[in-house]
């Protein structure tokens, strides 16, 4: 594999015939056929993707016409053909043409539990073995649709997130574009490989910190590592019976969020409890990842003060079912339970929900499990397709991304069917585009 076929400038023919794919069942001409002469000579940077519905990360078009040249889109028209004369067009009839979809809460360096569990990937697998993982993880990841991540902690495997993020930009593998928050940031004592044993110095997974000077230390030597945002555990299992417990005080996380916004990062906090999240409230954090300890004030708060949660459902059902339940068998448990009231209250506030499934607590390449819990669970189809474009772009800070539009990066997903009405179609996937070049076509129906 060498670097050429992924660094955007390979012809899409060359990109299919790595991936597995045929030149005569899947390039445009085979499709289309190519015309024995054209007028005017043809544009071999550009071509038009046609479908029945454009879902351009807000609203729902019909007969959508989307030409993309090179890494970028051009236009988007709806509702009349344009001119197409000397442009390839790829035509997807019975299709939704969208965004690449952006995974908010990635660990693309972990493995699913029931597999193996943390503390074993931890402390037995190698930084070498775990590498490799997330090498196969990141390639899956892109195939499912998802053309961007927010990786939250390597769990263990330090600044290793940012070297696979250069291999990715650089087209040494396929991948995608990655967020990455490095190491996460825990207080001394409170996250980290457990034992009965107090003379064991264990791995911890994430790098501990004391008080606001080493809060504001750690932040800009994650920084300066290559960190793009900030991770925080406001509380965690550390009570007298393992119960979660905030561990940071609010001068503390305002630290990390005075540095890292003045290095224009946002931080983004783990917490499961309401003082965890009245905490990362009051410091003026970005997003709170999980939230079940929110309640009616609590989310009221986030609204008002413009911070967004990313519930990651998916990931509390997937840790209950390796524990043995199963889902739509068996009653739900406390932990599921809790999730649904938090989520519904969330719904209810009109606070900004992000699209994020803490992916790597189960399979990558799953990523739309997320998705679809979220509609479970009482969000509509168009809102969850939203928050997986739009309004994870706009909070991450991805301006060129998450919407069909000129001058946008093109990461474009095309799938089977309208998931605005059946959002498990979006694991029919016809197509994945991203940066303008092909690395899934398929030109019958899944």
């Amino acid at each position: 594999m060498t670097p050429s076929r992924f660094n955007g400038k390979a012809p899409v023919l060359g990109l299919l015939l790595l991936l597995g794919g045929s030149a005569s069942s899947q390039t445009p001409d085979a499709i289309h056929g190519a015309p024995a002469t054209q007028t005017p000579a043809p544009d071999t940077t550009s071509r038009w993707l046609h479908a029945t519905h454009v879902f351009d990360g807000v609203t729902m078009h019909d007969d959508g016409w989307v030409l993309v040249r090179g890494k970028h889109i051009v236009t988007a028209v709806y509702g009349q053909k344009p001119p197409t004369e000397g442009t390839p067009v790829l035509d997807f009839p019975g299709c939704t043409l969208l965004p690449g979809l952006i995974e908010g809460h990635s660990h693309l360096f972990l493995h699913p539990y029931n597999e193996t569990s943390w503390d074993d990937q931890v402390t037995k697998e190698s930084r070498a073995e775990r590498t490799a993982r997330a090498v196969t993880h990141a390639q899956a990841t892109l195939m499912a649709g998802f053309t961007t991540v927010r990786d939250l902690g390597t769990e263990g495997c330090w600044y290793d997130d940012v070297g696979l993020k250069h291999a990715i930009e650089k087209g040494v593998i396929p991948g995608p574009r990655m967020l990455c928050a490095t190491r996460a940031i825990v207080a001394t004592g409170s996250y980290g490989v457990k034992s009965e044993s107090s003379d064991l110095d264990l791995p911890k997974g994430a790098a501990e910190v004391d008080g606001v000077e080493g809060m504001m230390h750690e932040v800009r030597v994650q920084i300066g590592k290559g960190a793009d945002v900030i991770k925080v555990y406001a509380d965690y299992r550390w009570g007298p019976h393992d119960e979660a417990e905030p561990t940071f005080t609010v001068d503390e996380l305002k630290a990390a969020v005075a540095v890292a916004s003045s290095s224009g990062r946002i931080v983004v906090v783990h917490s499961t409890t309401k003082e965890g999240m009245l905490r990362a409230i009051q410091a003026g954090v970005t997003t709170i990842e999980h939230g079940q300890g929110g309640d009616d004030t609590v989310f009221r708060l986030m609204k008002e003060k413009g911070i967004a949660l990313c519930p990651t459902v998916s990931a509390g059902e997937a840790i209950s079912s390796y524990h043995g339940w199963r889902k739509g068998i068996d009653p739900d448990p406390i932990s599921v339970v809790r999730a649904k009231k938090s989520f519904s209250q969330a719904l209810a506030s009109g606070v900004t929900i992000l699209m994020g499934g803490d992916v790597g607590v189960f399979t990558h390449g799953d990523n739309a499990r997320e998705m679809e819990t979220m509609v479970e669970y009482g969000m509509s189809p168009l809102a969850v397709l939203q928050s997986a474009t739009s309004v994870n772009a706009r909070v991450f800070g991805l301006n060129e991304l998450g919407n069909i539009k000129a001058r946008y990066l093109a990461d474009i997903i095309i799938v089977q069917g309208d998931p605005t009405r059946d959002i498990h179609t979006v694991r029919a996937l016809r197509m994945v585009m991203k940066d303008g070049v092909i690395y899934k076509l398929a030109t019958n129906t899944p």
